[in-house]
């Protein structure tokens, strides 16, 4: 029996140490490929990126808030206005952006809106802001808007993953984060919402080795004081557990316009009666 509990002492013991490895490997931008074919993920009904083809297609300019390490441009690059600004908040993700980026004339700017800041763009300056999965302040949106400019966001719902969460004991990281406080928001700064929807779906990982490499991009998921050895026990729960590694992914969509100016007179020049 000592020899058992030993070996599975050390078992335990290797796992927690690979884990550990992997969950201090260097992270930076949003490239998820290395979790392809080992991350299964359900699609929201909507596509995002079709709503933004869509929205650039007729655009002069636009800003990408929390452009990552700017791979979702580089993937659109054909389709961008030809003013296209980005900003990005996180600070291991700006050099990363900025190199990607610059080839294409796109200057990164730091700006982060859980800090209060304000965007560095001017007022009435862009036709389109396009914020996928990043923080925001509606009237700054509003205010670098020009009359009848459109903002399009797909965000991460507060209690995404909230079923991986209490695996550790936690709640939800952000339960303030929802469509009906989000939609409420953009009306009060004068955002016309078109389009409003959320959606859940699952998630399933191969193994807690890529669970815990994806986690290592986004630690808001897990409580505060998560450590691979302060929560290696239930880590080991998962590894040794029957069923699939699935859990609840939730995201919403929110499409938005400032009031749309009236069209000019069919004749700007009328005669004037005599």
């Amino acid at each position: 029996m000592r020899t058992e509990a030993f070996n599975r002492g050390m078992q335990q013991g290797d796992r927690v140490a690979r884990w550990q490895e992997l969950w201090e490997e260097p992270a930076s931008g949003w490239d998820f490929s290395e979790f392809e074919g080992r991350v299964v993920e359900s699609e929201p009904p909507w596509s995002y990126e079709e709503l933004v083809q869509h929205e650039l297609s007729t655009a002069g300019s636009a800003l990408d808030l929390g452009t990552g390490g700017g791979e979702f441009l580089l993937s659109h690059q054909h389709e961008l206005p030809v003013e296209m600004h980005a900003t990005e908040g996180w600070g291991p993700n700006l050099p990363v952006a900025r190199e990607a980026l610059g080839p294409l004339g796109i200057e990164v700017r730091e700006y982060d809106a859980d800090r209060g800041d304000t965007l560095p763009y001017d007022d009435d300056s862009v036709d389109v802001v396009l914020s996928r999965h990043e923080s925001y302040d509606p009237a700054e949106v509003v205010r670098v808007l020009r009359k009848g400019g459109w903002f399009l966001t797909q965000q991460v719902d507060g209690r995404n993953l909230d079923d991986l969460a209490a695996v550790f004991g936690a709640g939800a990281a952000f339960p303030e984060v929802r469509l009906e406080v989000f939609r409420s928001q953009a009306q009060e700064a004068g955002l016309i919402v078109e389009r409003a929807e959320e959606w859940s779906g699952s998630i399933r990982f191969d193994s807690v080795d890529t669970l815990v490499s994806y986690l290592r991009l986004m630690p808001w998921q897990l409580p505060e004081d998560f450590t691979i050895e302060g929560y290696a026990d239930q880590l080991c729960a998962l590894d040794e557990q029957e069923g699939p590694l699935e859990f609840t992914e939730r995201r919403f969509l929110l499409l938005a316009h400032l009031p749309i100016p009236d069209a000019p007179p069919a004749d700007p020049f009328p005669r004037w009666e005599h």
